[in-house]
Parts: C-alpha cells; sequence; structure tokens
C-alpha cells in the first residue's frame, strides 16, 4: 500500500467511528518518522507490510477511543518531546501559555540571582521542566500525589536534561510541613465538574486519570484546598499561576482576593480569547 492509500483508508475509518479524521496523518507519520512536509513528498511511496500492519493496529486503536498521545507514548510542549502514558495527563497547548505568561512575570519581578519556583501537580513534568530549561536561574520543585505519575514526570527531565527536584505528596502539604517557601507558585490542577463526564469525549474520560481531570461538583475544589494552603508558602514577593476551565476565573480570582486582599489579581486570555489564567502577585 502506498502512503496516500495509507492516509485514504485512515480517515475513511476514523470517520466511521466519530474520531478526528487528521489522527490518521499523526500516526503515519510517527511510524514513518516523518515530518509532514517528508511525508507529503513520499505520497506515492510504498509502505513496508509490517509498518503498515503497525500503522493499522494504531489507527484501529484510536478508533476505539484510545487516544493518539497515548498510542505514540509522547507528546510534544514547548517544542519538547515529553513521554506520556495514562498515569499522566497530556499535555495541552493551552498550558504552554500559562508556562509563557508566567515566565514574562517572573522576568518582570525578580531581580535575584535564584528564584524559587514550585508546579503543583506535575503530570508529565511539562510545566516544571519547560521552567528551567526556558529560565535556568529558576530552581524547580515538583509534586504529585501519584508516584507513577512523579516517575514518568523525572523520566522526561532526565531525557531533557533539566535539573528539577520531584516530591511525592498532595498538594502543598510537602512544603508546609517542611517549612518552605517558594518565590512562584503555578499549578494546571483538575477543575472539570463531575457533571462533566456525561457529555465528554470517551478518548479523554476512559483513558487519561480522572484525577488529573476531575474536582467536585463545581470545579473548584483542587482550587480551594490550594489557596487555602497558599499562604503557608509563599515568600512576601511573589507570583501564583492557575490555568482555569472555561468561566471559572472569576470565581478563582475571588478565592484569591479574598485570601490576599493586597495582591494584585488579574484574569489573563489565551490566544483564543478565552479566560485561561488567573495570575496574582504578593
Amino acid at each position: 500500500m502506498r502512503v496516500f492509500e495509507a492516509l485514504n483508508w485512515a480517515s475513511s475509518f476514523l470517520k466511521d467511528k466519530g474520531r478526528d479524521e487528521n489522527a490518521g496523518d499523526i500516526l503515519l507519520r510517527h511510524f514513518l518518522e516523518m515530518s509532514y512536509a517528508q511525508m507529503l513528498a513520499s505520497l506515492q511511496d510504498v509502505i513496508d507490510e509490517k509498518l503498515f500492519a503497525q500503522f493499522q493496529d494504531a489507527v484501529t486503536l484510536h478508533g476505539e477511543g484510545r487516544p493518539v498521545q497515548y498510542i505514540m507514548g509522547y507528546e510534544y510542549f514547548y517544542g519538547r518531546m515529553f513521554r506520556v502514558n495514562e498515569d499522566t495527563l497530556i499535555p495541552r497547548p493551552e498550558t504552554e501559555e500559562l508556562v509563557l505568561e508566567a515566565m514574562k512575570r517572573i522576568e518582570r519581578k525578580f531581580n535575584q540571582p535564584e528564584i524559587t519556583a514550585a508546579d503543583i501537580g506535575t503530570g508529565s513534568g511539562a510545566i516544571a521542566v519547560t521552567l528551567k530549561l526556558e529560565m535556568p536561574k529558576l530552581r524547580v520543585t515538583a509534586t504529585d500525589i501519584y508516584a507513577p505519575t512523579l516517575q514518568m514526570a523525572a523520566h522526561n527531565a532526565g531525557e531533557l536534561h533539566a535539573d528539577i527536584e520531584f516530591i511525592e505528596g498532595n498538594l502543598l502539604e510537602p512544603f508546609t510541613k517542611a517549612g518552605r517557601t517558594f518565590d512562584v507558585i503555578l499549578s494546571n490542577p483538575p477543575y472539570i465538574p463531575d457533571s462533566d463526564k456525561s457529555w465528554m469525549s470517551e478518548v479523554v474520560t476512559a483513558h487519561e486519570p480522572h484525577r488529573a481531570l476531575f474536582a467536585g461538583v463545581d470545579g473548584l475544589t483542587i482550587y480551594r484546598d490550594l489557596i487555602k494552603q497558599l499562604p503557608a508558602v509563599l515568600n512576601l514577593s511573589a507570583i501564583v499561576g492557575f490555568e482555569v476551565g472555561a468561566g471559572q476565573s472569576e470565581a478563582v480570582k475571588q478565592l484569591l482576593q479574598d485570601t490576599f486582599p493586597k495582591a494584585a489579581i488579574q484574569v489573563v486570555y489565551d490566544i483564543n480569547g478565552k479566560d485561561r489564567m488567573v495570575f496574582a502577585e504578593m
């Protein structure tokens, strides 16, 4: 079978299954180890039978609901490859904007030689690793409540040569117990209301870890817990940045304002015009 025939088959198969037809394109590039431009230049090439069989199996798996990223075993974030499996949430492009916005604020606010930062609920380690590699002067710590998730994050940090401290624990508890404080706290916590499970795609709900997705009746449970713990772990001059779900920004802003009345708190919109981030500066 030629490349263009394989693409046509995958597109038709996935359309019938109600999946994203572009997934076939992503998967074939993965197996061919080609860029998009290289694949376009190779449309008439014949695919090795063994490789095509692997591609068919992968497309079938996605048709059954398995995320493409878990099939391939990786996703790109900020131009870097991060390994993922079903113990880790798949990094999203929106979270790149949280990192970018945080770095702008860090650069503007701090002028000391070392800045301490913590990524809470690190998942694949995408936020922590990117912060460290983009801003080497940061001393970065990352936490997660689930040991296998933390192991994957540590693996990614090792592969990408990012010097990060990893600590297993629930939210900020490891730091409150140890009496540690930070200049920067970032988190992309679970924020989907439990009721949303009923209409979300099974590609997400049947495969990605629910502890990294859902957070109570209104999706704000983790924000409440985090913000309650924040005063004990922040330095006097500090930045807090959260990714939030659609329509949650004002509620999270108010939670922060109630806890830090003198802080400058701002809702930040993403490239698609959605209220995606909330930042507080003390």
